[in-house]
Protein backbone atom coordinates (compact mmCIF):
# COMPACT_ATOMS: atom_id res chain seq x y z
CA UNK A 1 0.00 0.00 0.00
CA UNK A 2 2.72 2.46 0.94
CA UNK A 3 5.63 3.17 -1.40
CA UNK A 4 7.98 6.09 -0.80
CA UNK A 5 9.02 6.18 -4.45
CA UNK A 6 5.40 6.50 -5.56
CA UNK A 7 4.78 9.27 -3.02
CA UNK A 8 7.90 11.20 -4.05
CA UNK A 9 6.92 10.91 -7.71
CA UNK A 10 3.39 12.14 -6.93
CA UNK A 11 4.77 15.09 -4.95
CA UNK A 12 7.06 16.10 -7.81
CA UNK A 13 4.44 15.70 -10.53
CA UNK A 14 1.75 17.64 -8.70
CA UNK A 15 4.17 20.38 -7.64
CA UNK A 16 5.16 20.96 -11.26
CA UNK A 17 1.57 20.76 -12.51
CA UNK A 18 0.18 23.14 -9.89
CA UNK A 19 2.88 25.71 -10.63
CA UNK A 20 2.37 25.43 -14.39
CA UNK A 21 -1.42 25.57 -14.16
CA UNK A 22 -2.69 27.03 -10.85
CA UNK A 23 -5.97 25.52 -9.76
CA UNK A 24 -5.55 22.27 -11.67
CA UNK A 25 -6.95 19.15 -10.03
CA UNK A 26 -4.04 16.95 -11.16
CA UNK A 27 -3.29 14.25 -8.59
CA UNK A 28 -6.38 14.97 -6.48
CA UNK A 29 -8.75 12.72 -8.42
CA UNK A 30 -6.52 9.69 -8.83
CA UNK A 31 -8.27 6.33 -8.89
CA UNK A 32 -6.16 5.26 -5.91
CA UNK A 33 -7.90 6.65 -2.78
CA UNK A 34 -4.67 6.45 -0.78
CA UNK A 35 -2.69 8.52 -3.28
CA UNK A 36 -5.59 10.98 -3.51
CA UNK A 37 -5.21 11.56 0.23
CA UNK A 38 -1.45 11.99 -0.15
CA UNK A 39 -2.08 14.56 -2.91
CA UNK A 40 -4.58 16.50 -0.79
CA UNK A 41 -2.12 16.67 2.08
CA UNK A 42 0.57 17.88 -0.31
CA UNK A 43 -1.80 20.49 -1.70
CA UNK A 44 -2.22 21.91 1.81
CA UNK A 45 1.57 22.30 2.05
CA UNK A 46 1.66 23.77 -1.47
CA UNK A 47 -0.99 26.34 -0.57
CA UNK A 48 0.66 27.11 2.77
CA UNK A 49 4.04 27.71 1.08
CA UNK A 50 2.57 30.32 -1.25
CA UNK A 51 0.38 31.98 1.37
CA UNK A 52 3.48 32.44 3.51
CA UNK A 53 5.17 34.05 0.50
CA UNK A 54 2.36 36.61 0.47
CA UNK A 55 3.22 37.51 4.07
CA UNK A 56 6.77 38.36 3.00
CA UNK A 57 5.79 40.50 0.03
CA UNK A 58 7.04 44.09 0.58
CA UNK A 59 4.41 46.79 0.87
CA UNK A 60 1.61 44.73 2.37
CA UNK A 61 -0.84 46.65 4.53
CA UNK A 62 -1.66 45.67 8.10
CA UNK A 63 -5.10 44.47 7.00
CA UNK A 64 -3.59 42.33 4.24
CA UNK A 65 -1.06 40.80 6.61
CA UNK A 66 -3.78 40.05 9.18
CA UNK A 67 -5.79 38.26 6.48
CA UNK A 68 -2.71 36.30 5.41
CA UNK A 69 -2.02 35.27 9.02
CA UNK A 70 -5.54 33.89 9.39
CA UNK A 71 -5.19 31.97 6.13
CA UNK A 72 -1.84 30.58 7.28
CA UNK A 73 -3.43 29.35 10.51
CA UNK A 74 -6.38 27.68 8.80
CA UNK A 75 -4.23 26.09 6.09
CA UNK A 76 -1.70 24.83 8.61
CA UNK A 77 -4.56 23.29 10.59
CA UNK A 78 -5.74 21.54 7.43
CA UNK A 79 -2.20 20.34 6.69
CA UNK A 80 -1.96 18.72 10.13
CA UNK A 81 -5.45 17.26 9.95
CA UNK A 82 -4.65 15.63 6.60
CA UNK A 83 -1.38 14.19 7.92
CA UNK A 84 -3.39 12.60 10.74
CA UNK A 85 -5.83 11.27 8.17
CA UNK A 86 -2.96 9.53 6.38
CA UNK A 87 -1.98 7.74 9.58
CA UNK A 88 -5.59 6.86 10.35
CA UNK A 89 -6.01 5.38 6.86
CA UNK A 90 -2.89 3.25 7.27
CA UNK A 91 -3.92 2.05 10.73
CA UNK A 92 -7.39 1.13 9.45
CA UNK A 93 -5.77 -0.88 6.66
CA UNK A 94 -3.42 -2.65 9.10
CA UNK A 95 -6.03 -3.46 11.76
CA UNK A 96 -7.52 -6.59 10.09
CA UNK A 97 -3.99 -8.02 10.02
CA UNK A 98 -3.59 -7.45 13.76
CA UNK A 99 -0.98 -4.81 13.04
CA UNK A 100 0.86 -2.84 14.22
CA UNK A 101 2.05 -5.47 16.70
CA UNK A 102 1.39 -4.28 20.23
CA UNK A 103 4.64 -5.72 21.57
CA UNK A 104 6.84 -4.16 18.86
CA UNK A 105 9.01 -1.13 19.69
CA UNK A 106 7.25 2.16 19.11
CA UNK A 107 8.56 4.44 16.36
CA UNK A 108 8.60 8.08 17.43
CA UNK A 109 7.48 9.45 14.06
CA UNK A 110 4.44 8.27 12.14
CA UNK A 111 4.26 7.63 8.37
CA UNK A 112 1.90 10.58 8.00
CA UNK A 113 4.42 12.95 9.56
CA UNK A 114 7.21 11.55 7.39
CA UNK A 115 5.04 12.05 4.29
CA UNK A 116 4.42 15.62 5.43
CA UNK A 117 8.18 16.18 5.62
CA UNK A 118 8.62 14.65 2.15
CA UNK A 119 5.96 17.03 0.87
CA UNK A 120 7.82 20.05 2.21
CA UNK A 121 11.08 18.76 0.75
CA UNK A 122 9.42 18.45 -2.67
CA UNK A 123 8.51 22.14 -2.51
CA UNK A 124 12.01 23.11 -1.38
CA UNK A 125 13.52 21.06 -4.19
CA UNK A 126 11.25 22.61 -6.82
CA UNK A 127 11.99 26.19 -5.78
CA UNK A 128 15.70 25.59 -5.19
CA UNK A 129 15.99 24.06 -8.67
CA UNK A 130 14.29 27.18 -10.04
CA UNK A 131 16.96 29.34 -8.41
CA UNK A 132 19.79 27.08 -9.60
CA UNK A 133 18.56 27.40 -13.18
CA UNK A 134 17.63 31.09 -13.22
CA UNK A 135 18.79 32.74 -16.45
CA UNK A 136 19.04 36.20 -14.89
CA UNK A 137 20.99 35.09 -11.80
CA UNK A 138 24.73 35.30 -11.27
CA UNK A 139 26.89 32.16 -11.65
CA UNK A 140 27.57 32.33 -7.91
CA UNK A 141 23.82 32.33 -7.15
CA UNK A 142 23.24 29.35 -9.43
CA UNK A 143 26.21 27.46 -7.98
CA UNK A 144 25.09 28.06 -4.40
CA UNK A 145 21.59 26.83 -5.14
CA UNK A 146 22.90 23.88 -7.10
CA UNK A 147 24.80 22.84 -3.98
CA UNK A 148 21.69 23.34 -1.83
CA UNK A 149 19.67 21.27 -4.30
CA UNK A 150 22.10 18.35 -4.00
CA UNK A 151 21.72 18.44 -0.20
CA UNK A 152 17.93 18.53 -0.39
CA UNK A 153 17.82 15.61 -2.82
CA UNK A 154 20.07 13.56 -0.55
CA UNK A 155 17.94 14.39 2.49
CA UNK A 156 14.77 13.39 0.66
CA UNK A 157 16.31 10.12 -0.48
CA UNK A 158 17.34 9.34 3.10
CA UNK A 159 13.89 10.18 4.44
CA UNK A 160 12.14 8.12 1.74
CA UNK A 161 14.27 5.11 2.69
CA UNK A 162 13.32 5.63 6.33
CA UNK A 163 9.63 5.64 5.41
CA UNK A 164 9.93 2.42 3.42
CA UNK A 165 11.85 0.78 6.25
CA UNK A 166 9.26 1.81 8.84
CA UNK A 167 6.50 0.37 6.68
CA UNK A 168 8.37 -2.90 6.06
CA UNK A 169 9.07 -3.30 9.77
CA UNK A 170 5.46 -2.51 10.63
CA UNK A 171 4.25 -5.20 8.24
CA UNK A 172 6.79 -7.64 9.71
CA UNK A 173 5.56 -6.88 13.23
CA UNK A 174 8.96 -5.61 14.42
CA UNK A 175 8.02 -1.92 14.67
CA UNK A 176 4.82 -0.06 15.42
CA UNK A 177 3.43 3.45 15.23
CA UNK A 178 0.26 4.94 16.56
CA UNK A 179 -1.86 7.96 15.80
CA UNK A 180 -0.44 11.10 17.35
CA UNK A 181 -2.98 13.88 17.51
CA UNK A 182 -1.61 17.37 16.98
CA UNK A 183 -4.41 18.91 19.10
CA UNK A 184 -3.75 22.44 17.88
CA UNK A 185 -5.24 25.07 20.16
CA UNK A 186 -4.76 28.36 18.35
CA UNK A 187 -7.75 28.00 15.99
CA UNK A 188 -10.21 26.78 18.62
CA UNK A 189 -12.27 29.64 20.08
CA UNK A 190 -12.93 27.53 23.19
CA UNK A 191 -9.23 26.92 23.89
CA UNK A 192 -7.39 30.05 22.79
CA UNK A 193 -7.75 32.86 25.37
CA UNK A 194 -6.79 35.43 22.75
CA UNK A 195 -10.06 34.50 21.00
CA UNK A 196 -12.51 33.72 23.81
CA UNK A 197 -11.51 36.61 26.05
CA UNK A 198 -11.88 39.05 23.18
CA UNK A 199 -15.22 37.50 22.22
CA UNK A 200 -16.49 37.75 25.81
CA UNK A 201 -15.38 41.38 25.95
CA UNK A 202 -17.25 42.23 22.76
CA UNK A 203 -20.36 40.36 23.91
CA UNK A 204 -20.38 42.23 27.21
CA UNK A 205 -20.44 45.68 25.58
Amino acid sequence: MLSADTIVKLHDETTSAWHAEPGTEKGLNTVDPWLARVARQHQANFDLWHIEDEARTPGGTDAQLADVKRRIDSTNQLRNDLAEELDRTLLDWLAPQQLPAEEAPLHSETPGLIIDRLSILALKIYHTREEAERCDATPEHCKRNGERLAILLEQRSDLAHCLDRLWRETLAGTRRFKLYRQLKMYNDPALNPAIYRNTQSETGR
